[in-house]
């Protein structure tokens, strides 16, 4: 994912985890917490286990992101509650560079661009 969206978005992406301290990822220097980061996150793209995730969503609401996204297969309807009392939007269950791919049209079910960004099944000429 993060390779993905490094490469075809215009994102700018920060790596948040406290081991991360004084090391780089993707030529990308890491950060301890998200109060670290050098300018407010949009988007909090979590890769944690569902217990951690309420104390995330606290964590997103001060370092003044607009929505906290937890990742396919994670789940916690406290942090989701907890995050939509805050303020933030919330998003469990999705993956991001799947989310980013439909919208943009790059990403078909079948895993290949198909160049349409469309929610309808397309018609063939009979």
């Amino acid at each position: 994912m993060a390779t993905y969206l490094q490469s075809d978005s215009s994102y700018r992406l920060y790596w948040v985890n406290p081991a991360l301290v004084g090391k780089t990822v993707l030529g990308e220097p890491g950060y301890g917490s998200l109060q670290d980061l050098p300018e407010s996150p949009d988007i909090v793209v979590a890769f944690r286990k569902p217990e951690d995730l309420p104390d995330l969503a606290r964590d997103a609401a001060e370092a003044g992101a607009q929505t906290l996204w937890v990742q396919l297969g994670i789940h916690s309807e406290e942090a989701m509650q907890t995050a939509t009392d805050l303020g933030l939007s919330a998003v469990q269950n999705r993956c991001v560079k799947i989310e980013h791919g439909r919208f943009h049209g790059n990403l078909h079910l079948g895993g290949f661009d198909t160049g349409v960004i469309s929610a309808k099944r397309q018609l063939r000429d009979a």
